[in-house]
């Protein structure tokens, strides 16, 4: 039973290796409830529970309320000054005074369960409902918060939840930042006394920020230490606010919109925001990075069991010159190196010649596809492999057939201009009519062509998010929109249940909790340079799982940083993920496509446990210094191993690994030696590419097999 009583207004949440205990204080002189967090750490039992309960509470000070960070969502009003999770106006009163009004629990079967705690305002008829959700196979608590109106009200903002993180004498917090082509870059830091904001105010997640953080006391590592993560499963406008108060004390309070939302309720209606996500890991970062992992593929991704296909994308040999010809030519060439999936990006619609035409113009290009673009995928078909096309379905260009029918149907205000970027606008989806033309032509897209495959791109964030047609009502656009993108990749799996989904924004601008949902894997950055692209990995793997990381080997010198670098490092860099291939083929040497042939081959006989497996982020600096990363799944151990730098002296000499069974015997396959897993872990092996001798980017793919214990 994941949800305990503990008494009439107390519970203990329980998941496999933590414990969140929260309750509703009463005012016992105006009868105001305030929901609190009491605890959150290891699992204890429910009479170690109940004991905490009972712990005294903190000294207030009444020229301070250092209390309201326990909350679990603070509102604006009474005897409160931080930052508010909930802000309502009643009238020409922004004042919020909740009562307690009861709980209810579900069992949801499959191991979940859920806990409603209902509160209602005490004058207006107001009503707040916090669900919180525990499962027995996930240490993540899953929170949101539902609201209710019985006459009008107007939500200026509304969090799904605030997470109190216990004492601690300091507080260090992770995330990451970036901006196209170095998306997702690690920072760590002290968290400052006051607030601090990470947010994104774009429409999308955006390439500057990533709505999680975790904070722990400053003294956590990659495999030990106390951790605390928080992530948003949002892919619009997002807040996630952390709060240190000068007595003591810090939390994180999370939510949709970005400087808070304008949200009318009508009588009747009500609010529900997306989940936000926490979790408590003894485990180090490394331990909290699996942890997320595993609730991913639990929980998250639609296909999380799947092998993810060797893919090939054109774009980069062909970009808007699709022909029919020349794309043929590249699919026997990459057959011909084992590649499962054929993806024809960019330029095949429309009279697409340049980014600046075409985009909702989606039918095959009538000069270069007189007859469609049928032959052409069947002809690929022909060769073994799955099919796909790159779409921008939010994506609308002056220059469109389209937009000369619907210019209204772009995100626009009145009086004011229509700022273009990378010259197009975007589509309203949170219109009921944009949401089901994209439906219509997407189906049919997909039943006509047999697409297997669709590389789901939004290329730019929002400007002039209006909708003339709602009035005042129009910040809602903010919302809906995301919430459309979601309802149209909804729709179209559920009538193509066979159909896998990328999501790709410029790169990694829409990578979260609530996309992976819908899709089966995202595009990091549009920066596929091996070296950098070993820092967005670093970054993205903090969160989010190598089976959802969609990798491409590009040409050298790379097409954005023009670095150049050997064929098997850019191989091994994107073997660490979805594996793709994005090149141009005809201009490979005889060499390197056999080369190519060779590390797909062996990147497919490790990619179940690569891509399903728990990984480890071993020694060394990504990209600047020896490092490995490490991957474990049944009997089979994948260690990527990377050497930036030939002659440099600095980083580690051996390389220990971790995870593995102390008492039993591991087989290296490349030459059938055996080892101790205690020795491996304890005292390491010295890979080859790691020697402090040779040219730069060295890199090398280790395997090794568990045998029995004792053999």
């Amino acid at each position: 039973m994941p949800v305990i009583p503990l008494d009439d207004h107390h519970w203990a949440l329980t998941t496999p290796a933590s414990t969140y205990v929260i309750g509703v204080d009463l005012d016992p002189d105006t009868g105001e409830a305030a929901p609190r967090q009491t605890y959150w750490g290891p699992r204890l039992s429910a009479e170690a529970a109940r004991q905490v309960t009972a712990l005294p509470k903190r000294h207030v000070s009444s020229f301070s309320t250092p209390a309201e960070i326990e909350e679990l969502l603070p509102v604006d009003g009474g005897k409160r000054w931080g930052s508010p999770s909930l802000q309502v106006t009643f009238g020409d009163t922004r004042s919020v005074e909740l009562r307690f009004a009861g709980s209810r629990r579900h069992d949801e079967g499959g191991g979940a369960e859920r806990l409603d705690v209902l509160l209602a305002d005490a004058h207006h008829p107001f009503e707040v409902v916090l669900s919180l959700r525990v499962r027995d196979d996930t240490d993540v608590i899953e929170r949101w918060t539902t609201v209710r109106a019985g006459a009008e009200a107007v939500v200026t903002r509304l969090d799904s939840g605030n997470w109190f993180v216990p004492d601690a004498p300091a507080y260090r917090y992770s995330g990451v930042f970036g901006a196209w082509a170095e998306e997702t870059q690690l920072q760590r830091g002290l968290l400052p006394v006051g607030e601090l904001v990470f947010t994104s105010r774009q429409g999308i997640t955006s390439h500057t920020a990533n709505p999680w953080v975790m904070i722990d006391a400053g003294a956590a590592t990659e495999e030990h230490g106390e951790v605390w993560g928080v992530a948003l499963a949002w892919s619009g406008s997002w807040r996630l606010t952390t709060t240190q108060r000068p007595e003591g004390g810090a939390c994180v309070s999370g939510g949709f919109g970005h400087d808070g939302l304008r949200w009318t309720l009508a009588p009747g209606e009500e609010l529900v925001t997306p989940p936000a996500l926490g979790l408590y890991s003894d485990g180090g970062f490394g331990g909290a990075s699996r942890a997320w992992h595993a609730y991913a593929r639990g929980h998250v991704l639609p296909t999380p069991a799947e092998e993810r296909p060797v893919l090939y994308n054109s774009w980069e040999a062909t970009t808007f010159a699709v022909t029919e010809a020349q794309q043929l030519d590249l699919a026997k060439t990459a057959a011909s190196l084992g590649v499962e999936l054929f993806v024809i990006d960019d330029g095949w619609f429309g009279r697409r010649d340049d980014d600046t035409t075409s985009l909702g113009d989606w039918f095959p290009h009538r000069e270069r596809f007189p007859d469609g673009l049928r032959g052409m995928l069947d002809g690929i078909r022909d060769l073994g492999m799955l099919v796909g096309l790159w779409v921008e379905p939010e994506g609308l260009s002056k220059e469109s057939e389209l937009y000369r029918a619907h210019p209204d149907w772009a995100l626009h205000m009145e009086h004011r201009r229509r700022d273009e970027k990378r010259g197009q606008l975007v589509l309203n989806f949170a219109r009921d009519d944009v949401r089901e033309w994209a439906i219509g032509w997407l189906d049919g897209l997909v039943t006509d062509l047999r697409l297997d495959y669709l590389k789901w791109d939004m290329n730019r964030p929002f400007t002039q998010a209006g909708w003339p047609e709602r009035g005042g009502d129009q910040d809602r656009v903010w919302i809906d929109h995301t919430r459309g993108v979601y309802e149209v990749m909804r729709t179209l799996r559920e009538r193509h249940p066979g159909l896998r989904i990328e999501s790709c924004s410029g790169g990694g601008g829409r990578v979260d909790l609530g996309i992976l949902r819908h899709t089966d894997e995202v595009w990091p950055s549009d920066n596929t340079d091996a070296r950098d692209r070993q820092t967005v990995q670093h970054g993205f793997s903090q969160l989010y799982p190598a089976g959802a990381m969609s990798a491409w080997v590009t040409d050298s010198p790379n097409p954005t940083t023009r670095r150049e670098m050997p064929l098997r490092y850019r191989f091994h860099v994107a073997m660490a993920g979805v594996l793709g291939v994005g090149g141009n083929l005809t201009e490979w040497s005889a060499s390197e496509l056999e080369t190519a042939a060779e590390l797909i081959a062996q990147y497919k006989r490790v990619r179940a446990t690569v891509q399903h497996g728990a990984q480890y982020r071993l020694a060394g600096t990504p990209g600047q210094e020896r490092s490995a990363v490490q991957y474990v799944l049944d009997d089979q151990v994948v260690v990527l191993v990377y050497n930036p730098l030939g002659n440099a002296k600095r980083g580690p000499r051996t390389l220990r690994l971790t995870g593995l069974d102390p008492e039993a015997l591991y087989e290296l396959e490349s030459d059938g030696s055996h080892w101790h897993g205690a020795t491996l872990m304890g005292a390491g092996i010295r890979p080859a590419a790691w020697e402090p001798i040779g040219a730069d980017h060295r890199s090398e793919l280790v395997v090794l097999t568990k045998l029995c214990p004792g053999r």
